[in-house]
């Protein structure tokens, strides 16, 4: 008997009590594994010609590209018959979201796996231990790509590449080119969103593409810039190609001066790297390796705009300069950054020696790439006096603008919540007063300030929870508290380079392995702001609507039941 798509649904609810449309999120995962074995594939063809190396670039890529191809088809064949018209649900976006992440990030770390930038099953482990610990090292790297934290555990006590008797100056250049270059896609592809680039197809075979870009996409509120969420993820991929091609033809043509050591392979890295507020280098000291104001002017310029509300990019582009004007958002966040970058340049050049132009230059970059959660450096700024890292830690937190590509809780987050305080001190004077908090003329709802309040404090009890675990895992000298705390607010605000034994001039590969999982999920639910990832561990999502039960332990205990009755009988 055949029975349509609709109707299997309804029986196969009925009978074992399923809440979650399987077939939906199914379908989610299955075209974003399908989609990321294309820019992996642009990876290995590249690779082979930047490193002349045929085999190493099937070594590295070949396996995971077959992998995410079979496994995103087999999950695309079988539930698109499935997909009806009914509309996507919150629940199923935010669930299918927040497990294609980690699946994406699965298939991009065994690149490095078996390409040998960490130890992997064709380079000459010492021991299973290496083995494992090589995987773990990939996985964080992957993840750290992905969310666009930054960190990396690329180091000569990590790396086999850089594991000889020859003196390795430059661990991170001297990878595979092709490692490196996936190495950037990988931020590059987070930071618009790893689902958004399967959006256009999404949006055609099912309804709710807007719940899915609000389940991935920064910030508490996701405008529509067009009538259709299929035309704006268009336009917000053509915003950020526009200026990711922008940035690196900048860069390439600085490259020509006699003092600036940019090739184009480092600028397409770094214009890839910069755009969704990433941090990836292709040097071990950053940007620190090309010493030069015009390189590092340029890369603020443009990580000043990755911190910047797409939507208002899109009504500058279209010559809408009111709302740009008017935006209350993209004016605190021009004055924290100003005001931060001001104070760290007065607080170096009275706590040392170096002139105020060299104190101001570092500081304009670092407030910027800190503040934007990129995690570039040009200075040792773990080193600086107390009140300078205070405010880089302040950073780290904040973020920028929502609807950026930037980490942290975002600058409207803050500003709702100081008008809120500042109305709730006012009520005490005058209890009968009836004020509403407005933002940029408009009136916000009660329900979306204790929304904003909700993600505070749930950011707060993770942040203490995850830097007490970290502290009973990590016992030796290398993690004080200010190390320990940096650590969680960059991996949570995915900046990446912490402070303290952690800053911009160390890597994070002398982690103990369980530190490592551990800050990777932090920059799991940072990327995707908590909520997403809660909704998934949540145990109403996976219950019965009506009894509140969940479905996956109603289902054994009447599969038991029944094998219990027929031997009854």
């Amino acid at each position: 008997m055949y029975l349509c798509p609709q109707k299997k649904y309804l029986l196969l609810k009925k009978s074992w009590g399923f809440n979650l449309r399987k077939d939906v999120i199914g379908l989610i995962i299955g075209i974003t594994l399908i989609a990321i074995s294309f820019p992996m594939l642009v990876a290995f063809i590249l690779g082979i010609f930047l490193d002349d190396d045929f085999e190493n670039s099937l070594r590295s890529f070949g396996i995971p590209i077959a992998l995410s191809l079979i496994c995103g088809l087999f999950l695309f064949t079988r539930t698109k018959h499935q997909v009806n018209s009914r509309h996507v649900r919150d629940r199923e976006a935010f669930v299918a979201v927040a497990l294609a992440w980690p699946a994406v990030v699965f298939i991009g770390a065994l690149p490095y796996w078996f390409g040998g930038m960490f130890w992997g099953p064709f380079n000459d482990a010492p021991g299973v231990l290496e083995l494992i610990r090589g995987f773990v090292n990939s996985w964080f790297e992957s993840m750290s790509g992905f969310t666009t934290t930054g960190a990396t555990v690329i180091s000569d006590r990590s790396s086999p590449i850089c594991m000889n008797d020859i003196v390795v100056f430059d661990c991170i250049n001297s990878q595979s080119k092709g490692l490196l270059l996936w190495r950037s896609l990988t931020q590059w592809l987070g930071g618009m969103g790893i689902i958004m680039l399967g959006m256009l197809i999404l949006s055609r075979l099912l309804g709710g593409g807007m719940n899915i870009a609000r389940a991935e996409l920064t910030g508490p509120t996701y405008s529509r810039i067009r009538p259709r969420i299929q035309e704006t993820a268009l336009v917000l991929w053509g915003i950020y190609i526009t200026f990711t091609v922008l940035e690196a033809l900048i860069l390439f043509g600085l490259g020509f001066h006699p003092d600036i050591n940019m090739d184009l392979f480092d600028a397409v890295n770094h214009a890839l790297t910069t755009m969704p507020s990433g941090g990836f280098g292709t040097h071990d000291e950053s940007i620190g390796y090309y010493d030069s104001v015009l390189v590092e002017v340029v890369i603020t310029f443009f990580m000043f705009l990755t911190g910047v509300n797409f939507t208002l990019i899109y009504f500058a582009m279209a010559r809408d300069w009111e709302k740009l004007w008017n935006d209350e958002e993209l004016k605190l966040y021009a004055f924290v950054m100003v005001i931060a970058a001001s104070l760290m340049a007065l607080n170096l050049v009275l706590s040392s020696k170096i002139g105020f132009g060299e104190a101001f230059r570092n500081s304009i970059f670092q407030a910027v790439s800190i503040g934007t959660s990129t995690g570039y450096s040009s200075a040792n700024f773990a080193a600086w006096p107390t009140f300078s890292t205070l405010i880089l830690l302040f950073l780290m937190v904040v973020g920028a603008s929502a609807g950026s590509t930037s980490g942290g809780l975002k600058m409207l987050r803050l500003n709702l919540a100081i008008k809120a305080g500042m109305r709730e001190l006012s009520r005490i004077f005058n209890p009968h007063q009836i004020k509403k908090i407005r933002h940029n003329g408009e009136s916000i709802s009660d329900e979306r300030l204790w929304n904003i309040f909700g993600v505070l404090i749930l950011w707060v009890l993770l942040f203490m929870g995850s830097c007490l675990i970290i502290a009973l895992l990590e016992r030796g000298d290398n993690f004080d508290m200010e190390t320990i705390i940096s650590v969680v607010a960059a991996s949570l605000g995915n900046t990446g380079p912490a402070l303290g034994n952690f800053g911009p001039t160390n890597t994070w590969a002398e982690m103990h392995f369980g530190t490592l999982i551990m800050t990777s999920i932090l920059m799991w639910m940072g990327r995707l702001e908590l909520l997403t990832v809660l909704i998934l561990i949540h145990p109403r999502t996976w219950s019965d609507d009506k009894t509140g039960e969940i479905t996956l332990f109603k289902n054994v205990r009447n599969k038991i039941k029944d094998i219990l009755g027929k031997f009854r009988r």
